[in-house]
């Protein structure tokens, strides 16, 4: 059986998490979160304020988790370049996601059991220190959402081009898939803020109403809220790092355009993410046509993200194909 693929002799395979915008603005969040950290254990061993060594070690995990979404990104730029990694670095950052999200969902967990424990085991609360070291908190993460939220990741298209198979082409990248480290970085900040609103609501509740019972109440309703988030995070970079079945509308797009002539079929077609963003197509194609392997990367060449296409033709054979044989054998396919 006759077949020909798309070659080229070589071409980079830079499809990572390569936003230095994202990267920087996590470092800043880190670099917050640490300092905010030294600072409030630094005043609670100094005042023996247990509310404020409390939250400084609560920010010291805060830290360590936004540290890993960090790391992924340095580790994804400084192995750009080798060629251990044969579709790329995408993957540090989709592996970041995860490692966040398992971190989220175990806060998550530890919170509905702590707040449990106290709803039926209630201990008396400083209210008034408690309420302020909340608020600190609270600015604390409120600027972070606030740093991380100002990124270009929040939807915007920008052109570029790509280079693969002796097949130029330009098109709009529309971000419809975020990056999934950052995602993880600004859920964590977000639950951490939400968390402290709720905390501080029910303190103020405490304080001048009475209502104790609320402190571990919210402390509940945070924990499920979190646990949701931390599910579909997992969910989400999980099938990517397993290389699972992407949005079947890309497929069935990548199946029509390759099909459209109404002579060629699908003999065997494979699309799965390298990345947050990038998605790697390979497809063998039946045709009798003679048609050539670029022209099937021509067809492909506005499908959304597509970063890596190998495009494997083999001419029609039996009675079952679509494709006119005849004309096969006399084109020499």
């Amino acid at each position: 059986m006759h077949s020909k693929t798309v070659n080229k002799i070589a071409h980079d395979h830079h499809f990572g998490e390569s936003d230095g915008k994202n990267e920087k603005r996590t470092l800043m969040v880190v670099l917050l979160t640490a300092s905010t950290m030294i600072v409030e254990i630094t005043a609670g061993y100094l005042t023996g304020s247990m509310a404020l060594l409390a939250d400084g070690w609560h920010m010291g995990t805060h830290a360590f988790a936004l540290g890993i979404s960090y790391a992924a990104y340095l580790l994804a730029r400084k192995h750009m370049e080798s060629s251990r990694f044969s579709f790329g670095t995408g993957k540090f950052g989709i592996l970041g996601g995860y490692t966040s999200a398992l971190f989220l969902g175990t806060t998550a967990l530890w919170m509905i059991y702590e707040s449990i424990h106290r709803l039926f085991n209630p201990v008396s609360i400083a209210f008034d220190e408690a309420i302020l070291v909340t608020i600190v908190g609270l600015t604390v993460n409120g600027a972070s959402v606030f740093i991380l939220h100002n990124s270009g990741e929040h939807g915007h298209d920008h052109g570029h081009s790509h280079h693969h198979h002796d097949h130029d082409h330009d098109h709009g990248h529309d971000h419809s898939h975020q990056d999934q480290n950052y995602k993880a970085a600004y859920l964590h900040v977000i639950a951490d803020t939400l968390t402290s609103v709720f905390a501080l609501a029910a303190l103020l509740a405490g304080r001048y109403l009475g209502w104790s019972f609320l402190d571990p109440v919210m402390g509940i309703v945070g924990g499920l809220l979190i646990s949701r988030w931390a599910y579909g995070l997992l969910k989400d970079t999980g099938l990517i790092l397993l290389d699972g079945e992407i949005d079947p509308e890309i497929r069935k797009q990548a199946v029509e355009l390759i099909e459209s002539d109404g002579e060629s079929r699908i003999a065997d077609l494979h699309v799965w993410r390298l990345g947050s963003k990038e998605v790697s197509i390979l497809a063998t194609v039946v045709t009798g046509e003679g048609r050539q392997p670029e022209e099937y990367q021509a067809r492909l060449a506005d499908l959304p993200n597509a970063a890596h296409v190998n495009v494997e033709v083999r001419a029609c054979q039996d009675h079952e194909c679509r494709c006119h044989c005849h004309d096969a054998q006399h084109s020499g396919g």
